[in-house]
């Protein structure tokens, strides 16, 4: 009634396979041996959208708040070394684990009321650029290794009062400053010279490298993202972001295709750029959930969430799940703890998460579905 399995009997018979299921069975064995992907894949690797899990640690800063609002954080590299700087005209360097954070140094600038300040990518030198009354305005690059501060003098040909807004490609190569009339000033890192210019029908007001640095995104008073290549120095495409009267703010992923546009609306725009230079004007996603205007947006180093913020509205800022877009419901915190955000950066790895507000507090969160800082 119940036969003997017919591969367990020793007088077996093999069974003909036909050629044609023998060379499937060959390239299987060949596509599993000749790959390097996981085959399991791991958990914990995607994020969920839903709840973030997180937690508040110390204040970045707990050890020298700031006397003033806080208009720029950012991590190094190697994510122990953050900087803070704002309108009280220091710039200071923290030593973040989550528990101490010390204070590790920090730098006075008598004419400089920070309005930002950002690492070079390589890790060498903090750029530093503010506001000054009555006077041209001009930055400051702040040389880690050497501890030692040198202007980067009013451009030669330019008469712009503030240089104040800027972004520094990923090769470190090269400073883009925002300029008058919708220029924007190509300046060298290493001779902190002007080395071209580029503009804009409108006024200029966001900047954003692609992850090559080999070309350059702009937007601002025109309501139209300009895609410019900085080997030839040129505009290769305008196109309409939807729905946008201003742009405000511009930043690309670090990973994969996708950038985001934010306008004085309050409104996020979130587009596919290849798609995007194809001529296709419908965003993958148009964010809401702000209603005032948007001064920050920012993806974490994965593209896994994109934060997006307003400095003009308590608690006024959001994360958003990629790529489902939908906003985590358990943040911004209950407790009103973020008061008005200026600034916020995301550690290399992702494990921390630091917000700087008008209060000079640069609050710190643990994400924990990153393992590493």
């Amino acid at each position: 009634m119940n036969p003997c399995t017919e591969w367990a009997r020793p007088d077996a018979q093999l069974r003909d396979y036909s050629s044609n299921d023998e060379n499937s069975d060959e390239e299987n064995n060949n596509d599993i041996l000749n790959t390097n992907e996981d085959l399991v894949v791991k958990r914990g690797v995607k994020l969920l959208p839903g709840l973030l899990e997180y937690s508040r640690l110390v204040d970045a800063n707990v050890k020298d708040p700031s006397n003033g609002p806080v208009n720029s954080v950012q991590f190094h590299k190697n994510a122990q070394l953050l900087l803070v700087g704002g309108l009280d005209r220091t710039l200071r360097f923290f030593q973040v684990d989550g528990k101490k954070n010390d204070k590790i140094q920090s730098i006075f600038l008598e004419d400089c009321p920070i309005r930002k300040a950002s690492f070079l990518p390589d890790g060498s030198r903090v750029i530093i650029s503010g506001r000054r009354q009555f006077a041209y305005s001009f930055a400051h690059s702040f040389d880690l290794v050497n501890a030692r501060v040198d202007k980067i003098s009013p451009l030669s040909g330019r008469d712009e009062k503030s240089l104040e807004a800027f972004e520094v490609s990923p090769d470190s190569s090269t400073i883009a400053f925002l300029g008058n009339e919708g220029y924007i000033l190509l300046v060298s890192s290493k001779t902190k010279e002007l080395i071209g210019t580029l503009k804009m029908n409108g006024t200029v007001r966001s900047l954003a490298f692609t992850n090559d640095g080999s070309q350059l995104l702009s937007s601002g008073g025109d309501g139209q993202i300009y895609n410019w290549d900085l080997r030839t120095r040129s505009c290769f495409h305008v196109g309409v972001d939807e729905g946008c009267i201003n742009g405000t703010a511009l930043c690309t992923a670090p990973i994969g295709n996708l950038f985001a546009a934010g306008s004085n609306s309050g409104i996020v725009n979130v587009y596919d750029r290849e798609e995007f230079l194809g001529g296709k004007r419908k965003p993958l996603k148009a964010i809401e959930n702000l209603t005032t205007k948007v001064d920050f947006v920012k993806f974490n180093h994965d593209a896994q969430i994109l934060a997006i913020s307003s400095s003009m509205k308590k608690n006024s800022l959001k994360l958003i799940h990629v790529p489902s877009f939908n906003v985590f419901s358990n943040w911004p915190p209950s407790n009103r703890a973020l008061q008005y955000p200026s600034c916020m950066d995301f550690s290399p790895n992702g494990g921390f998460m630091a917000l700087g507000n008008s209060a000079g507090k640069v609050l710190l969160y643990k994400l924990h579905h990153y393992n590493r800082a």
